[in-house]
């Protein structure tokens, strides 16, 4: 393809380039978006999600690299257009290999250290609300769900026992 005065850029190389870069960036961003807090997943979702985490850090890194040696050897004759094109992806697959190395849901969920609990004549709780309870050594407690979905973990005492509490 012509591009220029003596710009040529190759094909199939920037062909491959796409394609590597769409796998790298898409090894981390399926993840990303079908585990989401307060959205439905559903069980095939979910699992098809969790394999290709699980299995994503070393194909990622693959990408990184093949996209990497591909930049170097298209980047002299690519024109400006391509090279923005070759730049961003390169960006977003690097981020895309380092994010598929790192448990970022525990960004997102942070654990509740410290609970606060009120009496329950001074809840402020639906009479329908669904709780976690838990009765150890006559002390009870109430974990709301509404709650619980967002932080996933409550680390408390509970009848002198330290628990945690997840859902």
């Amino acid at each position: 393809m012509q591009l220029g005065s003596d710009r040529t850029i190759s094909r199939p190389l920037f062909g491959l380039f796409c394609v590597c870069g769409f796998i790298g960036i898409a090894l981390f961003f399926i993840p990303a978006f079908v585990i989401r807090p307060f959205h439905y997943q559903s069980p095939r979702a979910l699992w098809l999600t969790m394999a290709i985490r699980q299995r994503a850090p070393l194909p990622a890194l693959v990408a990184a690299l093949l996209c990497m040696v591909l930049t170097l050897f298209l980047w002299r004759t690519a024109s400006r257009w391509h090279r923005v094109v070759l730049a961003v992806v390169m960006l977003l697959v690097a981020f895309s290999a380092t994010m598929t190395r790192l448990n970022y849901f525990e960004w997102m969920f942070h654990p509740v250290r410290q609970p606060g609990f009120e009496s329950i004549a001074k809840t402020k709780l639906e009479s329908g609300e669904m709780v976690l309870a838990l009765d150890f050594n006559h002390d009870a407690r109430a974990y709301p769900i509404r709650e619980m979905a967002y932080h996933h973990i409550v680390n408390d005492v509970v009848g002198g026992v330290p628990v945690a509490v997840t859902y």
